[in-house]
């Protein structure tokens, strides 16, 4: 008894000694942002910029949210500035997540810590950078937008911490629960994708805005804001201005509504987090039943011809679903090859011959088709002894591209027919597509054989490696230019038809339109196969630069 006596008081004393969990890792954040001042000089200068770019933004939004006091639609506007701040919040963390090593919760789960206690010490340590100060700008500003009176300015100094401490666990929370899928393979494809999600955001930023000018203001968000106030964090500044309104129940139910979700997510958060550190990951886990064995050539990789044909369009397409840079720019051609046509016909100002934008967009993956084996286009290389050989590689490429270019096409160019409501012009825009198809197959594979280039295996956005940067421009818009040369024969006849009034005949431009591009297609891959099994060496040394 006398032993658990004596060391009692000197257990008491170290642990009052020790200092809490939550201030070591808010120490820890503070180091991290200190220590991105003593790095190389690129990465100081990047640190610093973001910092001030994004306290510019900042402050711009702060001026602007406060002009805003007093004008009747102030709180739509800052409730929907505010769900859209959650929503990146919750999305960013996906995309860029690498940006933040604090947000891969697996780091610590060696370390002797219950989760109760690390989601308090994350969730105050998340309060500390430059994203929380951008949302605490935006809080105030929206709570100066709306407030009125000494109820309302109460009601702002209780939103603001909450629409704070809502976006940071939103973002915990996401991040915590598909930790597993940021630190892996698929992780960081998705990460390569975010330039497309901003190409894509910013077009629908804008065809937003002009839908809004022409509907008649900011009235028309009426409706969309009546839902997103009922929406955390949305729902504390829905708060401000209910009070504001002396709608002081649906004040209280908003609320009420903003702790629940807070609690929510910070049970979600510490759920998600006692799973990923009680479980192990894949890495660590013995198979339990027999390795299934996943034949070549099985499942609908059977429909492929046989052959070196089959084995070549199979190693194509496999490209596009397993390496990162494929996969982003095959993407991004799709999404933008329907963006441009569609969003043209939304606005009033499409036109059926815009689904020809699609196939320039996926006509361009044909193009440095040996720089996208990186170094093991050696290996292909062994294989290649021959004219006929080259013509074969080629040829089966061509033909994974235009199974799925195609159909697209043929997809996208009905659909905005239907858009603009012009059936008439369907078969000449059709034909006028797959011929601009079959013209970029075709300087495709010329350029692959005579302007090769290397493409670096490492760096997402870093697609030539240094040195090579003329000759890989010089291939793709020299290809690009003389693609709408071959088509200019097929577009004079179009254009001639229209002016002598043969619209009748307008339907042959179908025809005419595949067989023109076939046969440029087989043009191109006759006379680039003899020039690869000519230049192979050269080639093979100009894609390994990398």
């Amino acid at each position: 008894m006398s032993a658990v006596t004596a060391v009692t008081p000197g257990s008491a004393a170290t642990a009052a000694a020790a200092p809490s969990l939550t201030s070591v890792f808010v120490g820890l954040k503070l180091a991290l942002l200190r220590n991105g001042l003593r790095g190389s000089s690129k990465r100081k200068a990047a640190f610093i910029g973001s910092f001030v770019f994004a306290m510019l933004c900042a402050a711009a939004l702060l001026l602007l949210l406060t002009l805003l006091r007093g004008h009747v639609h102030a709180g739509t506007v800052t409730v929907l500035l505010t769900g859209i701040l959650a929503l990146a919040w919750a999305f960013m963390p996906l995309f860029f997540a690498a940006g933040d090593d604090t947000l891969d919760p697996s780091r610590l789960v060696m370390l002797p810590l219950r989760p109760r206690p690390l989601v308090r010490a994350l969730l105050v340590s998340s309060l500390v950078g430059i994203g929380p100060l951008f949302t605490v700008c935006l809080a105030i500003g929206s709570v100066v937008a709306v407030a009125q009176g000494p109820a309302g300015w109460a009601a702002g100094v209780v939103a603001v911490p909450l629409v704070l401490l809502v976006c940071v666990a939103l973002a915990r929370a996401v991040a915590t629960a598909n930790v597993r899928l940021l630190t892996s393979r698929k992780g960081r494809d998705l990460a390569l994708l975010s330039g497309l999600l901003i190409a894509v955001g910013a077009q629908l930023v804008n065809f937003g805005a002009q839908r809004l000018t022409q509907a008649g203001g900011l009235t028309s968000l009426e409706p969309v804001e009546a839902v997103v106030r009922w929406l955390p964090p949305a729902t504390a500044v829905g708060m401000v201005d209910s009070v504001a309104a002396g709608a002081y129940g649906r004040a209280a139910a908003q609320l009420l509504l903003t702790l629940a979700a807070l609690a929510g997510l910070v049970w979600a958060w510490e759920r998600s987090l006692t799973r990923l550190m009680v479980s192990p990951d894949g890495s660590t886990i013995a198979a339990a039943g027999p390795v299934k064995e996943h034949a070549p050539g099985g499942g609908l990789w059977r429909l492929l011809p046989g052959g070196r044909t089959g084995t070549a369009m199979q190693r194509s397409l496999r490209y596009v679903v397993r390496d990162p840079k494929t996969k982003s720019a095959w993407v991004t051609a799709l999404a933008i090859g329907v963006i441009v046509p569609v969003f043209n016909a939304l606005q009033g100002t499409g036109s059926v011959y815009l689904a020809c934008f699609g196939a320039g967009m996926l006509g361009v993956q044909m193009y440095n088709q040996f720089g996208q084996d990186y170094s093991a286009f050696w290996m292909i290389a062994q294989t290649i002894s021959t004219p006929r050989d080259a013509y074969v590689e080629l040829r089966a490429r061509a033909a994974a591209l235009a199974l799925v270019t195609v159909p697209y096409s043929v997809v996208v160019t009905v659909v905005t027919a239907w858009l603009v409501d012009n059936w008439a012009a369907l078969p000449q825009a059709l034909g006028l597509t797959l011929a601009l198809l079959g013209a970029m197959l075709c300087t495709g594979a010329l350029t692959s054989a005579h302007y090769p280039y290397s493409i670096p295996s490492e760096g997402a956005f870093k697609n030539v490696v240094p040195g090579q940067a003329g000759l890989a421009w010089t291939g793709i818009f020299g290809g690009m230019v003389a693609a709408a040369l071959l088509c200019a024969p097929l577009i004079g006849v179009t254009i001639w038809l229209h002016m002598a009034g043969h619209e009748s005949l307008l339907w042959l431009l179908l025809p005419a339109g595949v067989a023109w591009g076939a046969l440029a297609t087989w043009a191109g891959l006759r006379l680039s196969a003899p020039v690869v099994a000519r230049k192979l060496p050269e080639i093979l040394q100009a894609v390994s630069k990398g």
